[in-house]
């Protein structure tokens, strides 16, 4: 998916400054904006297309539209937070043609050390818990991959989904509680 050249760093300079950068004329220096910011992206498209073509798919269709419209980001927000707004409206306009989203806690994760009695559980325990996600309802289950996976503030929730930052406070709230509820029966974990 990248564009960028094996074993280049990445400048020291922040988003915003790569972006005027950009826009002044340096075009080349989009692919560090790509690089910093594809796994989130391509993340986001596995949890709402479930396929890893489709999430290549839709990787490159965000940033294309984030290059295109990248003299309009005006940094009233955080570039990712601007360019996640871009992904899930692209997501959801996808989405709602299709009528599936899928939680990013869906992705499956491999703890380096685990022996397998802990695998054990682990899969077990991941299972309950993607269960009782699956049972959310799609606007609790997309506020709380935000807020949890993609560690977003409620404000960056609000700039990308365009709920109220209440709604969105709202929603993770009664999330927690509906998966606390479900989850009683398998351990009584805390979230």
């Amino acid at each position: 998916m990248s564009g960028s050249h094996p074993g280049e760093a990445l400048p020291p300079e922040d988003d915003e400054t790569t972006v005027a950068r950009i826009v002044a004329g340096q075009k080349d220096r989009f692919r560090f904006l790509v690089r910093r910011h594809e796994r989130a992206v391509y993340g986001m498209g596995l949890s709402f297309f479930r396929n890893p073509d489709d999430a290549a798919d839709f990787a490159q269709d965000v940033f294309l539209k984030a290059y295109r419209s990248l003299a309009h980001f005006e940094g009233r927000a955080r570039f990712s937070t601007w360019l996640y707004r871009i992904a899930y409206n692209t997501a959801v306009n996808s989405v709602s043609r299709r009528k599936e989203y899928q939680s990013l806690a869906e992705a499956d994760t491999v703890v380096d050390g685990d022996n397998p009695e802990r695998r054990v559980i682990r899969s077990a325990a991941r299972e309950a818990v993607l269960d009782a996600v699956r049972d959310l309802p799609e606007k609790y289950r997309v506020c709380v991959d935000l807020f949890f996976f993609y560690d977003r503030s409620y404000q960056e929730i609000e700039a990308i989904t365009g709920f109220p930052v209440n709604t969105i406070k709202s929603h993770v709230f009664r999330a927690k509680k509906l998966l606390r509820g479900r989850l009683e029966d398998f351990g009584g974990g805390e979230l």
